[in-house]
């Protein structure tokens, strides 16, 4: 070929060559314009994912709130998009527990909260009984002094000053019994791992609802046996047992922990969300766990504006880290002391989120063996709180009957702590004899 030969083919191919980019440039345009956009990768399937532990969510479950405009068309591409499946809905709030790979938890969460469908998107976090160690136990006066047997060992009502502790460091119940025992139309809703249905001191639960991975509403723990036991215990009925903080009020067992003291965000919310449906007056906490769960400050506000007064644990982390629930507005949050009316030693406190304290070292209740025992916590110092409100509900009437008149009652009603880290719980430790409107100047009291 002669080299005018090879510059013509040369001149040729060059042409083809600007031809061809030419073509796929208009070619893209052309894409461009009809919007066409390239495949989005796609949230692997739930069985060929890698599950990865994680501590503190249940395992391959969210919880998602969608937009209240989102319509029903929407979520389900939503859904599809993101590799979930509704597992269901809880109710009024309107917040769904969503199944998603076992592992992938917080990425699936914040994949959902991406979407302008979506108004929040979380991992379905988990919440525990707070208390200590406990121990068994076999083992004053006022114008009413109950009955029972081992009433004497409870600290918390009546401290007389015995074993070097000191004296009248309790919540003055005695005194304040003179005023109301409590009323069978004040239901106070425990919020556990359930109640035992056959301890002879308990009076039977008016309501029983199961809303934990537990086949049964009974308690296999431990835990809320000994709560419920310091809310409402058989009080006055001759040589058994012990007294409870308002004896006449009603019992609900509302199951929201799983037999091994674990509870997640969705079994709390929905347990709250139940109690205030059906009625109860409080709803009594004693769980607590570091993480905000909106799904769960949705259903205390949904109680509150049902009217409860809601109660929870402080949590016993010896710091001023908030635990939830009771860092919310809506939830008394209650830190405890112990015989010397001093701050208990594992109590979270917090000037700034702690509202009240109450006794809880050694606190003598019932437990879910039949018998009765000692145990420590935040978990045993709530219960008080939540007593003392079914006292203040039994004795309120008129503008007095309202939740928020009820909490003020309680929160402003208290005796002052000493010692260190006083002024970090809250405004003071409960004293039931004055926010009932008592004399309380029984029992040599310090008042």
């Amino acid at each position: 070929m002669s080299f005018g030969s090879r510059a013509a083919s040369g001149r040729g191919m060059h042409a083809w060559r600007w031809l061809f980019i030419l073509t796929m440039l208009v070619l893209l345009a052309l894409l461009l314009g009809t919007g066409m956009k390239p495949v989005e990768a796609q949230s692997p399937p739930l069985e060929e994912a890698s599950p990865v532990p994680q501590e503190g969510v249940v395992p391959g479950e969210i919880l998602v709130k969608f937009e209240p405009s989102a319509p029903s068309t929407n979520k389900k591409r939503v859904h599809g998009k993101k590799g979930g499946r509704t597992k269901e809905v809880i109710p009024e709030i309107e917040v769904e527990v969503v199944q998603v790979a076992p592992g992938q938890e917080e990425a699936r969460a914040a994949d959902y909260q991406e979407d302008p469908n979506v108004r929040y998107a979380e991992p379905n976090g988990v919440y525990r009984a707070v208390e200590t160690r406990s121990r068994r136990s076999d083992g004053a006066k006022a114008n009413w002094t109950p009955s029972d047997s081992r009433v004497g060992g409870q600290w918390a009502f009546n401290n007389t000053g015995r074993n070097g502790w000191t004296r009248d460091a309790d919540i003055d119940a005695f005194e304040a019994w003179d005023v109301t025992r409590g009323s069978r139309d004040v239901p106070v809703a425990v919020l556990d791992s359930g109640v035992s249905p056959s301890h002879e001191d308990l009076p039977k639960a008016a309501e029983t609802v199961n809303f934990s991975k537990s086949p049964t509403p009974d308690d296999a723990y431990g835990h809320g046996t000994h709560v419920a036991g310091t809310v409402a215990a058989r009080t006055d009925n001759g040589t058994t047992g012990v007294a409870g903080t308002c004896p006449r009020c009603t019992l609900y067992n509302v199951k929201v922990l799983d037999d091994s003291g674990n509870g997640s965000y969705s079994s709390v919310a929905k347990g709250v969300r139940w109690a205030a449906n059906h009625g109860a007056k409080v709803i009594n906490m004693s769980l607590a766990g570091t993480g905000y769960s909106r799904t769960l400050k949705e259903a205390v506000d949904h109680a509150w504006g049902k009217g409860a007064v809601l109660v929870a644990a402080a949590g016993n982390g010896e710091t001023n880290a908030r635990f939830y629930p009771a860092a919310y507005r809506n939830v008394v949050a209650v830190a405890a002391t112990d015989q010397d009316d001093r701050k208990a030693v594992f109590s979270s406190y917090g000037s700034s989120w702690v509202d009240v304290a109450a006794p809880g070292v050694g606190i003598l209740s019932t437990t879910q063996d039949g018998r009765y025992g000692r145990k420590s916590g935040t978990s045993m110092a709530t219960p008080h709180v939540a007593g003392v409100a079914g006292l203040v509900w039994s004795n309120s009437s008129g503008a007095d009957a309202r939740n928020e008149s009820v909490r003020q009652k309680i929160e402003e009603a208290v005796d002052p702590i000493g010692g260190t880290g006083a002024s970090s719980l809250g405004k003071g430790r409960i004293n039931a004899c004055k926010a009932v409107g008592g004399s309380c100047d029984l029992n040599g009291s310090r008042r």
